[in-house]
């Protein structure tokens, strides 16, 4: 059985005050959360801030992202061991944004990963299609090169390990989700190359969230489709109230699937 994950991405947002008062409001409103699994990812400036305010509490800590390499001179960069050291067991891996303004690779991105699961991070690789390329009636072929791509040269054990996401580009920001049918249709797809690259068993084990616009509105039917395990929430992680509300109703389908 997969258990709904719920992330939230706060991207290049929140000072400190705004992230201490985010985080206490999240926690304070999940302080038992049963048949969902939470991990928030705030910005670098904020992590252990944001550490400190979830200490204690079942929320988890991820990063946006990270360099491969555990040391070095790489100006700007943040290593593995360093937000191991702040309490971060979650990464994302390729973001779209991270792709497209950073200019990062798929070659990068396997990197990342391979480093993330030996450090024994939880990887959450990012995939997704432009507007364009659903429009030429591409989507699969971009999100299996994506996945081939950052899953390259690792066994079924890593890949047992690793979290995808969903995120077609053209609803990122956009206020534009994916429907239900078109979410569910990529991540059975997805799914269905990870029994080729590891097996069937850990094909079914492996969770694969929905991403791009997601908001408290339209979450419960989207986390209602059998292949959305969940989801990676950006704009409405932002409000404690509306992530609050994304993360009840996963809640509600994971515990009651469970039943």
């Amino acid at each position: 059985m997969r258990t709904p994950l719920v992330i939230g991405n706060w991207k290049m947002h929140g000072t400190i005050v705004e992230a201490r008062a985010l985080a206490g409001a999240i926690r304070d409103g999940l302080k038992r959360p049963r048949g969902v699994q939470v991990v928030v990812c705030p910005p670098f400036t904020a992590l252990a801030l944001v550490s400190e305010v979830l200490s204690g509490s079942p929320i988890q800590l991820g990063a946006q992202t990270c360099h491969h390499e555990p040391a070095g001179a790489h100006t700007g960069e943040v290593s593995i061991p360093m937000l191991a050291e702040i309490g971060c067991r979650w990464t994302l891996v390729g973001h779209s944004e991270r792709r497209k303004e950073i200019g990062e690779s798929d070659e990068l991105i396997n990197l990342k990963l391979r480093a993330l699961l030996t450090q024994g991070f939880t990887p959450v690789l990012c995939v997704g299609e432009t507007a364009e390329e659903r429009r030429q009636g591409l989507t699969f072929t971009t999100v299996e090169g994506q996945l081939r791509a950052g899953l390259a040269g690792l066994g079924g054990d890593q890949i047992a390990k690793t979290v995808l996401a969903y995120e077609p580009i053209w609803a990122i920001g956009t206020g534009v989700n994916a429907s239900p049918a078109q979410a569910a249709e990529v991540q059975g797809y997805l799914r269905g190359l990870l029994s080729e690259l590891a097996s069937k068993e850990i094909a079914q084990t492996v969770r694969i969230l929905y991403g791009g616009s997601v908001k408290a509105e339209n979450a419960e039917v989207l986390l209602a489709e059998p292949e959305v395990d969940g989801a990676l929430v950006g704009g409405a992680s932002l409000n404690a109230q509306s992530f609050i509300g994304i993360v009840r109703k996963a809640a509600r389908i994971g515990t009651a699937t469970k039943e």
